[in-house]
Protein backbone atom coordinates (compact mmCIF):
# COMPACT_ATOMS: atom_id res chain seq x y z
CA UNK A 1 0.00 0.00 0.00
CA UNK A 2 1.28 3.69 -0.98
CA UNK A 3 2.28 5.59 2.04
CA UNK A 4 3.19 9.08 2.31
CA UNK A 5 6.21 8.11 4.09
CA UNK A 6 7.54 6.63 1.49
CA UNK A 7 6.92 9.96 -1.18
CA UNK A 8 8.35 13.44 -1.14
CA UNK A 9 6.41 16.45 -0.94
CA UNK A 10 6.82 17.70 -4.46
CA UNK A 11 5.89 14.31 -5.96
CA UNK A 12 2.96 13.99 -3.69
CA UNK A 13 1.97 17.68 -4.38
CA UNK A 14 1.80 17.04 -8.23
CA UNK A 15 -0.27 13.69 -8.54
CA UNK A 16 -3.69 13.79 -10.00
CA UNK A 17 -6.17 14.05 -7.37
CA UNK A 18 -7.53 10.87 -7.44
CA UNK A 19 -4.40 9.19 -7.21
CA UNK A 20 -3.46 10.90 -4.08
CA UNK A 21 -6.24 8.61 -2.40
CA UNK A 22 -4.09 5.67 -1.29
CA UNK A 23 -1.63 7.47 0.15
CA UNK A 24 -4.00 8.85 2.80
CA UNK A 25 -5.69 5.51 3.66
CA UNK A 26 -5.68 3.94 6.68
CA UNK A 27 -3.05 1.15 6.17
CA UNK A 28 -4.83 -1.07 8.73
CA UNK A 29 -8.51 -0.69 7.84
CA UNK A 30 -9.57 -1.71 4.44
CA UNK A 31 -10.70 1.26 2.20
CA UNK A 32 -11.24 4.00 4.95
CA UNK A 33 -9.63 7.17 5.46
CA UNK A 34 -6.24 8.86 7.56
CA UNK A 35 -6.58 11.55 6.62
CA UNK A 36 -9.24 13.14 5.46
CA UNK A 37 -8.34 15.52 2.42
CA UNK A 38 -10.41 15.52 -1.06
CA UNK A 39 -13.61 14.93 -2.10
CA UNK A 40 -11.30 12.18 -4.26
CA UNK A 41 -11.05 9.84 -1.69
CA UNK A 42 -14.34 8.67 -1.50
CA UNK A 43 -16.23 5.85 -3.89
CA UNK A 44 -19.45 4.19 -2.80
CA UNK A 45 -18.95 1.98 -1.10
CA UNK A 46 -17.49 4.64 1.42
CA UNK A 47 -19.67 7.17 1.24
CA UNK A 48 -22.83 4.72 1.58
CA UNK A 49 -20.62 2.57 4.77
CA UNK A 50 -20.36 6.23 6.38
CA UNK A 51 -23.78 7.02 5.61
CA UNK A 52 -25.02 3.53 7.40
CA UNK A 53 -22.90 5.25 10.38
CA UNK A 54 -23.99 8.07 11.03
CA UNK A 55 -27.42 6.46 10.64
CA UNK A 56 -26.36 3.93 13.33
CA UNK A 57 -25.10 6.77 15.82
CA UNK A 58 -28.00 9.37 15.19
CA UNK A 59 -30.27 6.61 16.28
CA UNK A 60 -27.84 5.43 19.26
CA UNK A 61 -27.77 8.93 20.32
CA UNK A 62 -31.42 8.70 21.00
CA UNK A 63 -31.12 6.87 24.00
CA UNK A 64 -29.31 7.21 27.26
CA UNK A 65 -27.54 3.93 27.27
CA UNK A 66 -26.88 4.82 23.77
CA UNK A 67 -25.21 8.34 24.29
CA UNK A 68 -23.20 6.95 26.77
CA UNK A 69 -21.83 4.20 24.69
CA UNK A 70 -20.54 6.32 22.32
CA UNK A 71 -19.16 8.89 24.76
CA UNK A 72 -17.29 5.96 26.02
CA UNK A 73 -15.86 5.30 22.58
CA UNK A 74 -12.71 8.07 22.27
CA UNK A 75 -12.72 9.82 25.74
CA UNK A 76 -8.90 8.79 25.60
CA UNK A 77 -8.32 11.05 22.21
CA UNK A 78 -8.17 14.84 21.65
CA UNK A 79 -9.32 16.72 18.81
CA UNK A 80 -7.65 20.20 17.80
CA UNK A 81 -9.83 22.55 16.29
CA UNK A 82 -8.01 24.52 14.02
CA UNK A 83 -9.83 27.43 12.20
CA UNK A 84 -8.05 30.22 10.70
CA UNK A 85 -11.00 31.18 8.61
CA UNK A 86 -14.29 33.02 9.83
CA UNK A 87 -17.00 29.87 10.53
CA UNK A 88 -19.54 28.92 12.78
CA UNK A 89 -21.22 25.86 11.16
CA UNK A 90 -18.31 23.98 9.87
CA UNK A 91 -16.84 24.53 13.61
CA UNK A 92 -19.92 23.67 15.73
CA UNK A 93 -20.46 20.60 13.78
CA UNK A 94 -17.22 19.49 14.25
CA UNK A 95 -17.30 20.39 17.96
CA UNK A 96 -20.78 18.78 18.37
CA UNK A 97 -19.86 15.47 16.34
CA UNK A 98 -16.49 15.06 18.91
CA UNK A 99 -18.59 15.81 21.87
CA UNK A 100 -20.70 12.76 20.56
CA UNK A 101 -18.08 10.41 20.40
CA UNK A 102 -16.39 11.60 23.98
CA UNK A 103 -13.26 13.62 22.76
CA UNK A 104 -11.72 16.28 24.58
CA UNK A 105 -11.09 19.35 22.50
CA UNK A 106 -9.03 22.75 21.89
CA UNK A 107 -9.37 25.16 19.32
CA UNK A 108 -7.81 28.38 17.94
CA UNK A 109 -10.18 30.84 15.92
CA UNK A 110 -7.78 33.36 14.98
CA UNK A 111 -4.25 34.00 14.52
CA UNK A 112 -4.02 36.71 16.64
CA UNK A 113 -4.64 34.59 20.20
CA UNK A 114 -2.13 32.24 19.17
CA UNK A 115 1.72 32.94 18.47
CA UNK A 116 0.97 33.60 14.82
CA UNK A 117 0.24 36.44 15.55
CA UNK A 118 4.30 36.84 16.86
CA UNK A 119 5.31 35.56 13.55
CA UNK A 120 5.08 31.69 13.96
CA UNK A 121 4.31 30.42 10.68
CA UNK A 122 0.96 27.88 9.81
CA UNK A 123 3.37 25.00 9.36
CA UNK A 124 5.03 25.35 13.21
CA UNK A 125 1.42 25.98 14.78
CA UNK A 126 0.11 22.84 13.19
CA UNK A 127 3.30 21.15 14.25
CA UNK A 128 2.72 22.75 18.15
CA UNK A 129 -0.77 21.12 17.96
CA UNK A 130 0.41 17.76 17.04
CA UNK A 131 2.30 17.13 20.65
CA UNK A 132 -0.81 17.78 22.38
CA UNK A 133 -3.54 16.36 19.95
CA UNK A 134 -4.78 13.47 18.18
CA UNK A 135 -6.36 14.61 15.42
CA UNK A 136 -6.32 18.13 13.59
CA UNK A 137 -9.54 19.57 12.38
CA UNK A 138 -8.67 22.40 10.03
CA UNK A 139 -9.87 25.22 7.73
CA UNK A 140 -7.92 27.49 5.95
CA UNK A 141 -7.91 30.05 3.09
CA UNK A 142 -4.55 28.57 2.18
CA UNK A 143 -4.73 26.34 -0.80
CA UNK A 144 -3.55 22.92 -0.21
CA UNK A 145 -1.74 23.75 3.39
CA UNK A 146 -4.30 20.75 4.83
CA UNK A 147 -2.18 18.47 2.02
CA UNK A 148 0.89 20.07 3.09
CA UNK A 149 0.75 19.59 6.38
CA UNK A 150 -0.87 15.78 6.84
CA UNK A 151 2.37 15.00 4.76
CA UNK A 152 4.06 16.72 7.43
CA UNK A 153 2.90 14.90 10.29
CA UNK A 154 2.99 11.76 8.49
CA UNK A 155 6.48 11.89 7.86
CA UNK A 156 7.13 13.27 11.24
CA UNK A 157 7.79 11.39 14.91
CA UNK A 158 4.25 11.81 16.00
CA UNK A 159 1.68 11.22 13.00
CA UNK A 160 -1.62 12.25 13.46
CA UNK A 161 -5.02 12.37 11.29
CA UNK A 162 -5.82 15.56 9.91
CA UNK A 163 -9.80 16.33 8.99
CA UNK A 164 -9.95 19.09 5.60
CA UNK A 165 -12.95 21.38 7.28
CA UNK A 166 -12.21 24.19 4.29
CA UNK A 167 -9.28 24.65 1.96
CA UNK A 168 -9.34 27.92 0.11
CA UNK A 169 -11.10 27.41 -2.86
CA UNK A 170 -10.62 24.12 -3.37
CA UNK A 171 -11.92 21.52 -1.33
CA UNK A 172 -14.68 21.12 1.22
CA UNK A 173 -14.76 17.18 1.73
CA UNK A 174 -16.73 17.13 4.93
CA UNK A 175 -19.64 19.72 3.97
CA UNK A 176 -19.84 17.28 0.19
CA UNK A 177 -20.15 14.20 3.02
CA UNK A 178 -23.03 15.79 4.46
CA UNK A 179 -24.75 16.80 1.33
CA UNK A 180 -24.54 13.45 -0.03
CA UNK A 181 -25.58 12.36 3.21
CA UNK A 182 -28.72 14.71 2.87
CA UNK A 183 -29.47 13.45 -0.75
CA UNK A 184 -29.16 9.99 0.49
CA UNK A 185 -31.62 10.27 2.82
CA UNK A 186 -34.20 12.31 1.48
CA UNK A 187 -34.26 10.17 -1.53
CA UNK A 188 -34.63 6.66 0.31
CA UNK A 189 -37.76 6.06 0.30
CA UNK A 190 -38.22 7.12 -3.11
CA UNK A 191 -36.34 4.83 -5.33
CA UNK A 192 -32.81 6.29 -4.48
CA UNK A 193 -30.32 8.96 -5.23
CA UNK A 194 -29.51 7.50 -8.63
CA UNK A 195 -30.84 8.48 -12.23
CA UNK A 196 -31.47 12.37 -10.63
CA UNK A 197 -30.69 15.82 -11.84
CA UNK A 198 -29.21 17.79 -9.51
CA UNK A 199 -28.61 21.67 -10.33
CA UNK A 200 -26.33 24.00 -8.83
CA UNK A 201 -26.70 27.90 -8.66
CA UNK A 202 -24.92 30.73 -7.64
CA UNK A 203 -21.19 31.08 -7.21
CA UNK A 204 -20.02 28.08 -8.97
CA UNK A 205 -16.29 29.10 -9.64
CA UNK A 206 -15.31 29.78 -6.40
CA UNK A 207 -17.53 27.79 -4.27
CA UNK A 208 -15.25 24.87 -3.11
CA UNK A 209 -18.38 22.87 -1.77
CA UNK A 210 -19.66 22.84 -5.26
CA UNK A 211 -16.50 21.67 -6.30
CA UNK A 212 -16.37 18.70 -3.68
CA UNK A 213 -20.01 17.71 -4.13
CA UNK A 214 -20.25 17.74 -7.72
CA UNK A 215 -17.41 14.90 -8.16
CA UNK A 216 -19.01 12.86 -5.27
CA UNK A 217 -21.60 12.63 -7.24
CA UNK A 218 -20.30 10.69 -10.02
CA UNK A 219 -20.18 7.71 -8.07
CA UNK A 220 -23.91 7.06 -8.01
CA UNK A 221 -25.22 5.98 -11.85
CA UNK A 222 -27.03 8.45 -13.73
CA UNK A 223 -26.73 11.69 -12.40
CA UNK A 224 -26.96 14.59 -14.69
CA UNK A 225 -25.61 17.89 -13.15
CA UNK A 226 -27.07 21.29 -14.12
CA UNK A 227 -25.31 24.48 -13.55
CA UNK A 228 -26.99 27.59 -13.42
CA UNK A 229 -24.88 30.92 -13.20
CA UNK A 230 -23.95 34.27 -14.21
CA UNK A 231 -21.45 34.19 -16.88
CA UNK A 232 -18.94 35.61 -14.48
CA UNK A 233 -19.39 32.88 -12.42
CA UNK A 234 -20.13 29.65 -13.94
CA UNK A 235 -18.62 26.46 -13.09
CA UNK A 236 -14.40 25.94 -13.49
CA UNK A 237 -13.45 23.86 -16.59
CA UNK A 238 -11.71 21.52 -14.20
CA UNK A 239 -14.87 20.78 -12.86
CA UNK A 240 -15.99 19.95 -16.52
CA UNK A 241 -13.35 17.87 -17.61
CA UNK A 242 -14.15 15.57 -14.42
CA UNK A 243 -17.32 14.84 -15.36
CA UNK A 244 -16.26 14.76 -19.08
CA UNK A 245 -13.47 12.15 -17.97
CA UNK A 246 -16.51 10.02 -16.33
CA UNK A 247 -18.96 10.35 -18.78
CA UNK A 248 -21.61 12.17 -16.62
CA UNK A 249 -24.11 14.32 -18.44
CA UNK A 250 -24.15 17.84 -17.58
CA UNK A 251 -25.44 21.22 -18.75
CA UNK A 252 -24.62 24.68 -18.62
CA UNK A 253 -27.75 26.63 -17.69
CA UNK A 254 -28.81 30.84 -17.04
CA UNK A 255 -32.31 30.01 -16.37
CA UNK A 256 -33.16 28.81 -13.27
CA UNK A 257 -36.90 28.19 -13.35
CA UNK A 258 -36.52 26.07 -16.68
CA UNK A 259 -33.76 23.92 -14.12
CA UNK A 260 -35.85 23.75 -11.23
CA UNK A 261 -38.43 22.28 -13.09
CA UNK A 262 -36.11 19.68 -13.98
CA UNK A 263 -34.84 18.87 -11.04
CA UNK A 264 -34.98 16.32 -8.25
CA UNK A 265 -32.01 18.39 -6.08
CA UNK A 266 -31.55 22.38 -5.97
CA UNK A 267 -28.37 23.21 -4.35
CA UNK A 268 -28.27 26.98 -4.25
CA UNK A 269 -25.23 28.80 -3.10
CA UNK A 270 -24.03 32.67 -2.14
CA UNK A 271 -21.80 34.92 -3.93
CA UNK A 272 -18.37 33.97 -2.49
CA UNK A 273 -17.49 37.88 -2.36
CA UNK A 274 -14.29 37.11 0.20
CA UNK A 275 -12.47 35.86 -2.95
CA UNK A 276 -12.56 39.13 -4.84
CA UNK A 277 -9.77 40.78 -6.42
CA UNK A 278 -11.08 43.81 -6.03
CA UNK A 279 -13.31 46.05 -3.58
CA UNK A 280 -17.00 45.67 -4.72
CA UNK A 281 -15.95 43.03 -7.75
CA UNK A 282 -18.84 40.94 -6.85
CA UNK A 283 -21.60 43.72 -6.47
CA UNK A 284 -20.94 44.47 -9.95
CA UNK A 285 -22.09 41.38 -11.33
CA UNK A 286 -25.94 41.02 -12.45
CA UNK A 287 -27.52 38.33 -9.83
CA UNK A 288 -31.29 38.63 -9.80
CA UNK A 289 -31.98 35.67 -12.14
CA UNK A 290 -30.29 33.23 -10.16
CA UNK A 291 -32.16 33.19 -6.45
CA UNK A 292 -34.79 30.95 -5.17
CA UNK A 293 -38.28 32.40 -4.42
CA UNK A 294 -41.36 31.54 -4.34
CA UNK A 295 -42.20 31.58 -7.92
CA UNK A 296 -39.03 28.61 -7.74
CA UNK A 297 -41.05 27.02 -5.02
CA UNK A 298 -44.19 26.34 -7.42
CA UNK A 299 -41.87 25.06 -10.08
CA UNK A 300 -39.97 22.36 -8.34
CA UNK A 301 -41.27 19.10 -8.65
CA UNK A 302 -43.40 17.66 -5.22
CA UNK A 303 -40.46 15.46 -4.39
CA UNK A 304 -38.08 17.19 -4.96
CA UNK A 305 -35.85 19.37 -2.31
CA UNK A 306 -33.35 22.65 -1.74
CA UNK A 307 -29.98 22.77 -0.76
CA UNK A 308 -27.36 25.18 0.67
CA UNK A 309 -24.25 24.95 2.14
CA UNK A 310 -25.31 27.88 4.97
CA UNK A 311 -24.78 30.61 5.01
CA UNK A 312 -27.24 32.05 2.83
CA UNK A 313 -27.87 35.81 2.28
CA UNK A 314 -30.72 36.58 -0.05
CA UNK A 315 -30.47 33.66 -2.49
CA UNK A 316 -32.96 31.95 -1.28
CA UNK A 317 -36.57 33.69 0.07
CA UNK A 318 -37.02 33.28 3.69
CA UNK A 319 -40.89 32.64 2.70
CA UNK A 320 -38.94 28.74 1.63
CA UNK A 321 -38.17 27.67 5.13
CA UNK A 322 -40.93 26.08 6.15
CA UNK A 323 -42.23 24.16 2.91
CA UNK A 324 -40.81 20.45 3.65
CA UNK A 325 -38.55 20.13 0.23
CA UNK A 326 -36.56 22.88 1.82
CA UNK A 327 -33.54 20.79 3.22
CA UNK A 328 -31.04 23.35 4.65
CA UNK A 329 -31.92 23.19 8.19
CA UNK A 330 -31.93 19.29 8.17
CA UNK A 331 -28.63 19.46 5.68
CA UNK A 332 -27.29 21.27 8.70
CA UNK A 333 -28.07 18.78 11.49
CA UNK A 334 -26.76 15.94 9.30
CA UNK A 335 -23.46 16.95 9.21
CA UNK A 336 -22.71 16.51 12.46
CA UNK A 337 -23.84 12.82 12.47
CA UNK A 338 -21.75 12.23 9.37
CA UNK A 339 -18.79 13.78 10.75
CA UNK A 340 -19.48 11.61 14.11
CA UNK A 341 -19.30 8.63 11.28
CA UNK A 342 -16.11 10.30 9.31
CA UNK A 343 -14.34 10.46 13.22
CA UNK A 344 -15.31 7.24 14.05
CA UNK A 345 -14.50 5.42 11.48
CA UNK A 346 -11.08 7.08 11.18
CA UNK A 347 -10.14 5.94 14.80
CA UNK A 348 -11.30 2.74 13.82
CA UNK A 349 -14.60 2.03 15.99
CA UNK A 350 -16.83 1.69 12.98
CA UNK A 351 -17.10 -2.23 13.78
CA UNK A 352 -17.95 -1.98 17.44
CA UNK A 353 -20.65 0.84 16.58
CA UNK A 354 -22.46 -1.01 13.69
CA UNK A 355 -22.65 -3.84 16.27
CA UNK A 356 -23.78 -2.25 19.37
CA UNK A 357 -26.66 -3.85 20.78
CA UNK A 358 -26.51 -6.64 18.20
Amino acid sequence: MAKLTEIDWDAFEKLPLEAKRPYLANPELPNTPYHTLLAQQFDRDLLERLAALANRIRFMAKSKEGALYLKSLLPHKRAMLYFSQPSSRTFLSHLAACQILGLTTGSVRDAATSSEFKGESREDSIRTFSSYFDMIIMRTPEKGLAEQMAWELSNSDRPIPILNAGSGKDQHPTQALLDIYTLLRSFAAKGGLCNRTVTFCGDLLRGRTVRSLSYLLTNFDGIRQVFVAPKELQVPEDVLDILRAKGVQYAISYNLREAVSLSDAVYMTRIQDEWDNSKGESARIDTHLFKFGEDELKLLPRDGIIMHPLPRRDEIATCCDHDPRAMYWRQMRNGMWIRSALIAMTFGFEKQIMCFGA
